[in-house]
């Protein structure tokens, strides 16, 4: 039997009764490891020899794991800490005689019930007499994966991977096995055939591709998988909401992402005492204010922010300040870039009728969750023209969405300080079929438009990208489209329908 060198070398090396690996094959035969794979495939498609498969798990520790190792983790620390202390002390007292720095005291807080080392309530840190930090098994997880022993509670080393403290690595382990076939091959005498992979031009050249024999590629063999890049699902569907909107007739804006609240909040009527504009939900910068913006605008915002607009307005009476309309921060909504448009201040032309859009980040500071991030792209827009009415508003959206295949989009009532009528939109998910919010529009209140010099009507939305993206790829968390937690594999196969 004739057959290519790595197989005839395969072949010697392996063994009927012991199954040798990939890696051990390898330093037996003098070739690399992806050599002796193929060889081993077209063995095995040959009936000449067995290859069995196992996936391994390997841990090894994190920068956090190994400070915890070595420092001892946070909750039992604080257990020991209170302890010493008699059993009960102050919460100050025990985090400070424990060590505890920053995210720690979190770390320490969150594990400290659940192991049953005591109960912290009303600033005070009590310590259970019978528990005992010397048999906690997490700690004794890290002590083992970094010795190189295994963890035989997967639960245990779950819950260090998923504290970031463990690394966890799956590989697949290729054993290989001489079978009877095999066997009997090797024993009726196995030939080495000079064999080539490729056809170069110095075979051709030199007349040599004649007498060569080329190797057979085996096209069913496992292969390595290769992953190469492709276009963001963001990406793409924020270049597939500028298509629609440019082909709706809109022209897009462009600014900057850290502005004045001037233009963030003041120009939208938002008073400044709103909790929306408090360090709960803003993102200030320590930067210089300001200093650069239209001083017959600022006046007039501020005389609607303290008298209203008209014979009927009323203002806020509530604190105005130039100096916090100067300050800078970022953005919380794209609608500073309508703010700039609709003043002039950007120099486009304002001429009704007109519409505009952008498809830009904002910034705010929300409790994370399955539709909330700290940043997030949102999609703005405004028309402005005579006559508009809430019946245009909405047959934008209808027509807007129904590019994007949705066709059922639901309307609430809503308030907002600087449109009027207002309404959220929702739309169906389609693979839990639970209604979720997608946008907030309305009509811009007189409050807002005065100020600008604007005396026509404008009806404007915000409307939030990542929610037009999970509803058409049937993302079910936000998380899954971008940020830390991204999930590759989702983003690598997910299908955007339009």
């Amino acid at each position: 039997m004739r057959l290519p060198q790595a197989q005839v070398a395969l072949l010697e090396a392996a063994s009927a009764t012991d199954a040798k690996t990939i890696e051990q094959l390898a330093s037996e035969t003098d070739l690399k490891p992806e050599t002796v794979t193929r060889a081993a495939f077209d063995l095995r498609d040959e009936g000449l020899v067995a290859v069995e498969e196992r996936v391994e798990e390997s841990a090894a520790l994190t920068d956090e794991g190994e400070t915890y190792r070595g420092e001892g983790l946070p909750e039992v620390r604080l257990f020991r800490a209170a302890r010493e202390a008699g059993g009960d002390i102050g919460m100050g007292e025990a985090v400070g005689a424990a060590g505890l720095e920053g995210p720690e005291v979190d770390i320490a807080l969150a594990n400290y019930a659940r192991k049953g080392y005591g109960v912290v309530d009303s600033g005070e840190v009590s310590a259970e007499a019978d528990a005992d930090p010397e048999a906690d098994a997490e700690a004794a997880a890290l002590d083992a994966v970094d010795d190189g022993d295994a963890v035989d509670d997967a639960d245990v080393l779950d819950r260090l991977e998923s504290r970031g403290l463990v690394e966890v690595d799956e590989r697949t382990v290729r054993s290989v096995t001489l079978t009877d076939e095999g066997v009997t091959a090797l024993m009726e005498g196995v030939e080495a055939a000079e064999t080539v992979d490729r056809l170069t031009p110095e075979l051709l050249t030199g007349g040599e591709w004649e007498d060569v024999e080329f190797a057979e590629y085996n096209v069913e063999a496992d292969a390595p998988a290769v992953e190469g890049g492709r276009e963001h699902v963001l990406r793409g569907m924020s270049e597939r909401v500028k298509d629609v909107l440019v082909g709706m007739g809109f022209q897009e804006m462009d600014g900057p992402h850290a502005d004045a609240d001037f233009w963030i909040n003041d120009c939208l009527f938002m008073p400044q005492d709103h909790p929306a504009r408090t360090h709960w939900d803003r993102f200030a910068l320590d930067v210089p204010p300001v200093a650069d913006l239209p001083e017959g605008l600022v006046d007039r915002v501020e005389t609607a922010h303290r008298n209203g607009v008209g014979e009927d307005g009323d203002g806020y009476h509530s604190p105005w300040s130039e100096d916090f309309a100067r300050a800078v921060a970022l953005r919380g909504h794209t609608t500073s870039l309508s703010m700039r448009y609709l003043s002039g201040y950007a120099n486009a032309d304002i001429d009704p009728p007109k519409r505009y859009f952008s498809v830009q980040k904002a910034y705010r500071n929300d409790t994370l969750d399955a539709t909330h991030l700290l940043e997030f792209y949102q999609i703005e827009g405004w028309v402005m023209a005579e006559d508009l009415s809430v019946r245009d508003l909405m047959g934008t959206f209808e027509e807007f969405y129904r590019q994007f295949g949705i066709e059922e989009i639901r309307f609430k009532p809503h308030y907002n300080p600087y449109t009027e009528p207002s309404f959220e939109l929702f739309g169906e998910h389609p693979e839990t079929g639970e209604e979720i919010e997608i946008g907030n529009s309305g009509m811009f209140r007189d409050e807002v438009l005065e100020p600008l010099g604007i005396d026509c009507d404008v009806m404007a939305w915000g409307l939030a990208l990542e929610r037009l993206a999970m509803l058409t790829t049937g993302a079910e968390d936000i998380r899954d489209l971008h940020g830390t937690l991204a999930d590759l594999e989702f983003l690598r196969n997910a299908e955007v329908t339009y």
